[in-house]
């Protein structure tokens, strides 16, 4: 990295408004979403790039958006944008995760010249395809998930291209929702512009850009060093996907880690194969998932930019599980092979730094849709918590988002009120998070109940293999799926009549060392929990 003339304080305030700038895109694309799924469980994420691609800041939104939004940014510039433009894509194998997420990219220009880029990615409750809410468990490729758009442009000289918009619109449920939540991304896209043009006023051009430069530099240092502190070595570890939506049989995912010096190296090799089903994640999202665990093991406080990501490489074996070739299906892969990819990066690492990771968490985002097909439909969408494994000097935390995901709970009157749905209830899971002289933390239980017909998807996982405990603690509990008091797949697509019954119990967490060492307060703590969780 090149040496920034910017002196300590000064990098600092720059690094501050940076920040604010992505978080304050963040309220702006919340505030005037129309969809649940985006104003009230803020599934969306926002950031700021450089004129030549950099991510320089990000909100602390959704970590499986993030770590993937820079090819995002290089597919877009590959197309010459022009001051005054937005370019919307959600195309996997063009800078996106899955379909639904959808990314609008725009130039943030000043007297003409490009000087960065204000990015929004949300999850968007339906981009059309086979069923209601675009996560179809029995996808087998990806024509089937939804409408696909691999960077078309939006807006063209600061005006909307009313044809674009109509094609989209078109192909979706809730036109008018997803009108809404598109305009919500392209006001905070404009919100970062104006922002932007503001610290140009204040700084200039050319500073800035030095600043760009400076925050990058200083988050390369920080994170090169920590590396620096791990031990280096070579460690390697494996789990399993429980089925890929067509078959129930396990796909294996392998990770060998390599730490030399300020610089680690993540190979895939020995991962299965791309799967005919939808749990194929695209290169991106693999990313993602390990620049998230380098995070998490080293300081969660090292500003994420360009620079954090820079010493670590990502390798996967083109064709296989976490480096399709179209057209697979991949939308469950986003979120829920991500979410083992987490694991297993993790579990390699623990064998370097072992009381820095956790025992496992849920492993999945138990990921419940539920739409109906008329014309005037709906479209419901959540990921639900569960347990956080226990670490090394304290229990896990009891329904919390793991891993990839870092969404909110959608309330209870939310539902009731946006959706024909009854939500029957919803409770910590008693005895779900495995015993340990630290506890896993326990899974949840959601049970709702349909008003008129409809249909229901589930990706779920950790259904068969539980969350594995650490140093003598226990396994946490695994998942189950029911419909109508009746045991249904990991993931499965089913019409569900009015009247029926859809119930989520998540997995709890891992447990930490011997249960034998749980001293008596802990263990006062646990029956409290337990009685909370019957009530």
């Amino acid at each position: 990295m090149t040496e920034s003339d910017i002196d300590a304080i000064t990098l600092e305030i720059l690094r501050n408004q940076l920040e604010g700038i992505a978080e304050e895109m963040g309220h702006v694309l919340i505030r005037g979403s129309y969809s649940p799924n985006i104003k009230e469980r803020q599934d969306c994420s926002a950031a700021l790039f450089d004129a030549t691609g950099r991510l320089v800041a990000q909100a602390e939104h959704i970590p499986v958006h993030l770590g993937a939004m820079p090819e995002a940014v290089d597919a877009i510039r590959d197309r010459d944008p022009e001051p005054g433009d937005a370019y919307l894509l959600n195309d996997p194998f063009a800078g996106g995760t899955h379909l639904p997420d959808v990314t609008i990219v725009s130039p943030i220009a000043h007297e003409g010249t490009i000087v960065g880029y204000a990015v929004t990615r949300a999850h968007h409750a339906d981009i059309g395809g086979m069923t209601p809410g675009s996560m179809p468990a029995g996808a087998t490729e990806i024509y089937q998930e939804g409408l696909r758009l691999p960077g078309v442009r939006l807006r063209a000289d600061g005006d909307v291209v009313d044809d674009v918009l109509d094609v989209v619109l078109a192909n979706v449920r809730n036109p008018d929702e997803r009108r809404a939540d598109i305009r919500a991304q392209l006001a905070a896209n404009d919100r970062a512009a104006e922002r932007v043009g503001e610290l140009v006023d204040e700084h200039g051009r050319d500073r800035l850009a030095s600043a760009f430069e400076a925050v990058i530099e200083y988050s390369h240092d920080r994170v090169a060093a920590e590396l620096a502190d791990v031990p280096d070595g070579t460690y390697h570890a494996r789990d399993v996907m429980e089925g890929d939506g067509v078959t129930d049989d396990d796909v294996p995912i392998a990770a060998t880690v390599t730490i030399d010096g300020e610089s680690v190296t993540v190979d895939f090799d020995g991962t299965a194969d791309q799967v005919n089903g939808n749990m194929n994640a695209p290169l991106a999202v693999a990313k993602s998932a390990v620049y998230f665990v380098v995070r998490a093991v080293t300081d969660p406080e090292i500003p994420p930019n360009h620079g954090c990501y820079a010493p670590i490489s990502v390798e996967a074996p083109e064709g296989s599980l976490l480096n399709p070739t179209p057209p697979a299906a991949v939308v469950g892969g986003n979120v829920e092979t991500s979410q083992r990819v987490t694991d297993v990066v993790l579990d390699a690492f623990a064998d370097a730094v072992p009381e820095t990771v956790p025992a496992q968490g849920q492993g999945t985002m138990n990921n419940l849709i539920i739409g109906s097909r008329d014309a005037d439909g709906y479209t419901y969408y959540e990921t639900i918590a569960g347990g956080f494994g226990a670490r090394a000097d304290s229990d896990g935390m009891d329904g919390v988002q793991v891993g990839m995901t870092n969404t909110l709970n959608t309330p209870v009157e939310s539902i009731e009120t946006e959706y024909p749905l009854r939500v029957d209830r919803y409770a910590l899971r008693s005895d779900s998070g495995g015993d340990g002289e630290h506890r896993g933390g326990l899974g949840l239980e959601r049970a709702i109940t349909v008003e008129t017909d409809s249909v229901v998807s589930l990706l779920t996982e950790r259904r068969r293999h539980a969350p594995a405990g650490v140093d003598g603690g226990e396994d946490g509990a695994t998942g189950q799926n029911l419909i109508d008091d009746d045991a249904v797949p990991a993931k499965t697509t089913q019409d569900a009549p009015a009247g029926t019954t859809v119930t989520i119990r998540t997995p709890g967490g891992g447990g930490y060392g011997d249960p034998a060492d749980r001293d008596e307060a802990a263990r006062d703590s646990d029956r409290a929990d337990e009685k909370v969780s019957d009530d």
